[in-house]
């Protein structure tokens, strides 16, 4: 049998087969690049009629980016799938409370989620940054509720939390804000396409080469 074996060809074959299926779609070049990884993460090109862009977040995530921001996740598989390497060249980090033993226990003092908690104990850390959400409605909804309440102003928000309690209706609630998102509206989801929407934008920064 044939294939490919070399990754960059295997990850440009892959890109071949996805553009197609956004070819119609009113992206910018830059947001088709985050809409073909989040495509290639899930093996499903029915993503695309879901995904949303707000005007210009894909644009202000880069610029976030390039002045050294850091990436804030709800669950480790998230923060374990985003780039480290390329994100430190740019001076940036990733950061996940959700493990901790104090989340833990505000989450059952308070009857709330992990998720929730994790994302409250950032506080303002979260301005300026990029958030990637792609398990826990609940987290969505606190980092929305944050900057309802609490006027935090992140450079973007990933939002793309999975499931079939909660996560529909926070995606089309980050959908109805002002915010700067990238969302997949339905169902649909998943840590894997946060940390691949991270990823597009790290790699589409025009100074670093994909590596």
């Amino acid at each position: 049998m044939t294939f490919i074996k070399e990754p960059q060809k295997i990850e440009s074959k892959s890109m071949d087969i996805i553009a197609p299926y956004l070819a119609a779609y009113p992206w910018s070049v830059d947001e088709k690049k985050v809409a073909s990884r989040m495509i290639h993460a899930s093996g499903d090109v029915e993503y695309a009629p879901h995904i949303r862009f707000a005007s210009g977040a894909v644009s202000k995530m880069q610029l976030a980016l390039k002045a050294g921001c850091s990436v804030y996740t709800d669950v480790e598989m998230v923060r374990t799938g985003i780039n480290k390497r390329r994100l430190k060249k740019l001076g940036g980090e990733v950061f996940c409370h959700i493990a901790e033993p104090l989340i833990f226990q505000r989450a059952k003092a308070h009857g709330t989620t992990r998720s929730m908690e994790a994302m409250y104990s950032f506080g303002k850390s979260l301005n300026g940054s990029i958030i990637a959400i792609g398990n826990a409605p609940t987290a969505l909804f606190a980092v929305m509720e944050m900057c309802k309440e609490q006027k935090i102003t992140p450079a973007g928000i990933i939002g793309t939390p999975v499931g079939f309690v909660g996560a529909a209706e926070a995606k089309q609630e980050l959908f109805e804000t002002d915010l700067p998102y990238v969302t997949v509206l339905g169902t649909k989801g998943g840590s894997s396409i946060a940390a691949a929407a991270v990823n597009a934008i790290l790699y589409s920064i025009a100074e670093l080469k994909v590596e």
